[in-house]
């Protein structure tokens, strides 16, 4: 296992971060610790959760299974999304859900602290000067260490940037787009704003919701007409080109002599904006997939021919013929 700085904080995360949203939903109590102590074994320190994952079960077996090694890791959670549906303000980000629900997170994650706390997407009723500030209020209180963007845009994310400096408020120091080799407009904003600040990036979604698995092609499709079992992967990975993507790219690493999800890991990991990719797994043998990224040797020229299966977003000002440099 390589380590690597999360951007500019001093902190040093394994280059794999195990995402915790299948505790206590698609993977059991029993087989959540199978993965966590695998996880453990090769040395990942990183782990991704959130308030809403399986109704707070992931947080609360997440908190269970890091008790005797707290120190030794390096935790993330997030609050934004709603987290059932009791009430109309048990969502976004405004200052009174953000108070209330990091008390609920730390208490189910049994810890003092949460390194990192995301929000979980962009609140478009909440300034962003607001959410700021709350973050920063949860800086000096200690209940969190570092703030962070989850889903957020470049401009968002800049916006934010310019408020904190200005104020003098703690700043955003990691981000979590989706990226993956069907959705890479990341590429076009995102890394660039991470690279230019110095803004760790740890993408979800390396293996495009199953997509690039394997299981799917043009003309294999799920039964369900999802992907997984839900509704949100249904439309994010409904178009046609993505279904063909992934059909010639299962081609590709099967005659490189590889499983697909090791390659789409690999292919994330590998890119310079990257701290870490998320990964995840309902079981031992997914999981086994995803970790053989990390014995993959993949060169700029190797990811370069992977990058050209799939279709790559223009610059932001879609005039490549004239960049300088």
């Amino acid at each position: 296992m390589e380590y690597k700085l999360l951007g500019r904080t001093g902190v040093t995360v394994s280059q794999l971060c195990f995402g915790t949203m299948s505790f206590g939903d698609t993977a059991d109590e029993k087989m959540s610790e199978a993965m966590y102590k695998r996880c453990r074994e090769i040395g990942i320190n990183f782990f991704d959760c959130a308030d809403v994952y399986a109704g707070g079960r992931s947080e609360e077996i997440l908190g269970k299974l890091m008790a005797n090694e707290r120190d030794e890791l390096v935790i993330t959670s997030k609050v934004a999304s709603p987290v059932d549906g009791g009430s109309i303000n048990k969502r976004g980000y405004s200052r009174r859900h953000v108070m209330r629900q990091v008390e609920k997170s730390l208490k189910r994650l049994n810890t003092d602290r949460i390194d990192i706390y995301f929000l979980h997407h962009y609140d478009p009723t909440v300034p962003i000067e607001e959410a700021v500030r709350a973050l920063d209020d949860l800086v000096t209180q200690g209940k969190i260490l570092y703030p962070a963007v989850s889903n957020w845009s470049a401009w968002q994310t800049a916006q934010a940037l310019k408020i904190a400096e200005y104020e003098g408020l703690a700043r955003i120091e990691v981000l979590q787009p989706m990226y993956n080799l069907v959705k890479r407009q990341a590429e076009v904003e995102i890394f660039p704003l991470a690279q230019y600040e110095d803004i760790a990036v740890i993408p979800y979604s390396p293996l495009g919701g199953g997509l690039l698995t394997g299981k799917y092609g043009k003309n294999k499709k799920p039964d369900s007409g999802r992907i997984v079992d839900s509704q949100m992967y249904t439309k994010r990975y409904s178009e046609e080109s993505y279904y063909e993507t992934a059909e010639n790219f299962t081609a590709y690493a099967q005659e490189k002599g590889y499983h697909p999800a090791t390659l789409a890991v690999a292919w994330a990991m590998a890119h310079p904006s990257v701290t870490a990719p998320i990964i995840g797994a309902r079981n031992l043998d997914q999981l086994k997939d995803s970790l053989a990224a990390l014995n993959v040797d993949m060169t700029p020229e190797w990811r370069a021919e992977m990058s050209a299966l799939s279709y790559t977003p223009p610059l932001a000002n879609d005039r490549l013929e004239e960049q300088i440099g």
